[in-house]
């Protein structure tokens, strides 16, 4: 089972959607709190998913700048309540 955001499932709903359509359920979360499930409606036909092939699995990411903890930890902060 699969856990996404409202934003998640706004910004990569065909990704989520290939999900469902392999057999895989999803939680939608709001806040932090549970307040949907999305469902296979037919779920004989379950396929096995290779998550690694997955676009955002392959995607290169040598490039992207990783924060490290402190800066992580202000990025946080600097977020916080904005929500």
């Amino acid at each position: 089972m699969k856990t996404g955001s409202m934003r998640e499932l706004r910004n990569n709903w065909a990704s989520i959607l290939q999900w469902i359509e392999a057999g895989e359920e999803v939680i939608i979360t709001q806040r932090g709190k549970a307040i949907a499930r999305l469902v296979p409606e037919n779920t004989q036909n379950e396929q096995e998913v290779d998550w690694a092939s997955s676009p955002h699995a392959l995607r290169d990411r040598s490039g992207e700048n990783i924060l490290s903890a402190e800066e992580s930890l202000n990025l946080i902060h600097e977020a916080s309540g904005q929500w």
